[in-house]
C-alpha cells in the first residue's frame, strides 16, 4: 500500500520500464459532481502495487507522468470512467491505451461483458466481488478490499495477452486501435454545460419548451459544478421538464409547479431558474431551436431499420463481432433516412463490415433470406426481381 510520494515515484518508475501497465481506479461519486478518486491499482508483469489516493500530502504527479508517458500501453477494463478521473484530476488523458472491455466486443464476447465474466472465460479464475461497492473512501481498508483491488489489475495482465493475441489472429487490432482514438479524445470528456440538455430524455414538444429546457438544464450543470453536488441535488429532472413546458415567470408561478418543494422558490437557486425561462423567452421566434426528429418521425423508414437490425444481427453473429460496437439503432435510422450519414457505421472497418452491406440492402441491391434457419443474403436482388417483371 502505497501512502508516501517518493514510494509512488519509485513505483511508477519500475512500472514505466514495461511495455504496458494495467490500471484500475476505485472511487465514490453518491454524493459529489466530481468522483473522488480513493484507489488507484497498477501492474506489470513483475509487481501490483495500490497507491492510496487519500493519503495525507501524497502528490499524484508521478501517477500522472506514467499516465502520460507515451512508451507504455495503459491497459483498462471498460475504461471511460478511469480516463474521466486522470483527466479531471491530472488535466491530461492516458495515452496509448486499450480497453480489454472494447477488444472482448470486437472478439465476439457479446456487448459490454463484464470484468469478471472475461477473466473467466479467457483465465478460468474467478474474482470475489463482495467487494465491489464497499465504502472505498473508509480507512484502513480491509484485507478483503486489498485482495479484490489486485485481483482488478492483476488478471488484466492475462486478460490484455488473451485478446491482444486474438486480434492480431483475427486482423482486428487496427479495428481497436480506432476505438482507442475516441476513447482518447479530450472531446469525449468535455463536460460543457451548453450540452447539458443531451442528457435529458426529450419530453418537449415545441421549440420554446426545448429553449427553456437548454438554459435549466446549462445554469445546473453549471451550479452542480461549482458545488461540486449530483445534477439532481440541484434540482430534479422532473422539475427541469415541468418548468420547461410551463415557463413560470414568477416565483409565485414557479412555487405552484407541482415538482417544487415547498419553499422553493423563495430560493436563490429560484432567481436563478427564473432568468433562465426569462432567457428562453427572449429568443426571437426564428431563432427558436429546432426539435431533435423522434423515433418515429423516420419519413416512413421503420420498416427499413428493422431490415438493418437483421442484417446488423446476421453481421455480428458472422463475424464475431458485438452487434452494439458495430452499430447503434440511431446508425441504423440515420442510414435508412440518408445514405451519406454520417455515422460511425458508415466509415472504417464497420463500413466494410457492414455499412457498405446496409446500402446495398437498403437500395435493393441485396436481399435477406433464410436457408436451414439461418439468415443470408442473396445479392443482385433487385435485378433478379426486374427480371421477372
Amino acid at each position: 500500500m502505497i501512502t508516501k510520494t517518493a514510494d509512488l515515484a519509485a513505483a511508477c518508475k519500475r512500472l514505466s520500464r514495461f511495455e504496458f501497465v494495467t490500471v484500475d481506479t476505485e472511487f465514490m461519486r453518491e454524493t459529489t459532481y466530481w468522483p473522488k478518486l480513493c484507489v488507484i491499482q497498477m501492474a506489470s508483469p513483475d509487481e501490483a502495487v495500490i497507491v492510496d489516493a487519500l493519503a495525507p500530502d501524497l502528490d499524484l504527479a508521478p501517477f500522472f507522468r506514467l499516465m502520460g508517458n507515451e512508451k507504455v500501453v495503459k491497459v483498462f477494463h471498460a475504461a471511460r470512467q478511469d480516463i474521466e478521473i486522470v483527466h479531471h484530476l491530472g488535466d491530461l488523458i492516458p495515452h496509448p491505451v486499450f480497453d480489454t472491455q472494447v477488444a472482448a466486443m470486437v472478439c465476439g464476447f457479446g456487448d459490454s461483458v463484464s470484468y469478471d465474466q472475461l477473466v473467466q472465460k479467457l483465465t478460468g479464475a474467478r474474482i470475489d466481488k463482495s467487494s465491489r461497492f464497499t465504502d472505498w473512501a473508509r480507512r484502513p481498508l480491509t484485507e478483503r478490499q486489498q485482495d479484490y483491488a489486485l485481483a482488478d489489475v492483476t488478471h488484466l495482465r492475462d486478460v490484455y495477452h488473451a485478446l491482444a493475441d486474438r486480434l492480431a489472429a483475427k486482423g482486428r487490432t487496427e479495428w481497436v486501435r480506432e476505438e482507442m482514438e475516441v476513447l482518447t479524445s479530450p472531446d469525449t470528456y468535455r463536460m460543457e454545460p451548453e450540452a447539458a440538455w443531451k442528457r435529458l430524455k426529450m419530453r418537449v414538444r415545441k421549440p420554446i419548451e426545448l429553449a427553456a429546457l437548454k438554459e435549466l438544464a446549462a445554469w445546473r450543470e453549471q451550479e452542480a459544478q461549482a458545488r461540486d453536488v449530483p445534477r439532481n441535488r440541484v434540482i430534479k429532472d422532473d422539475a427541469i421538464y415541468e418548468i420547461a413546458q410551463q415557463q413560470p415567470t414568477t416565483p409565485a408561478a414557479l412555487g405552484q409547479l407541482r415538482t417544487i418543494p415547498k419553499g422553493f422558490e423563495r430560493s436563490r437557486a429560484a432567481e436563478a431558474i427564473l432568468a433562465a425561462v426569462d432567457q428562453a423567452l427572449a429568443v426571437p421566434k426564428e431563432d427558436l431551436p429546432r426539435l431533435p426528429r423522434t423515433r418515429s418521425s423516420t419519413n416512413g423508414s421503420g420498416a427499413a431499420v428493422d431490415l438493418l437490425k437483421v442484417l446488423l444481427k446476421m453481421t455480428s453473429e458472422n463475424h464475431g463481432v458485438a452487434a452494439k460496437v458495430i452499430a447503434t439503432v440511431d446508425d441504423l435510422e440515420a442510414i435508412a433516412a440518408d445514405d451519406e450519414a454520417e455515422v460511425a457505421a458508415m466509415h472504417g472497418w464497420r463500413r466494410e463490415l457492414f455499412g457498405d452491406a446496409a446500402l446495398k440492402l437498403k437500395h435493393g441491391d441485396m436481399a435477406l433470406a433464410v436457408r436451414q434457419n439461418q439468415v443470408i443474403t442473396v445479392k443482385n436482388a433487385r435485378r433478379k426481381a426486374q427480371g421477372q417483371t
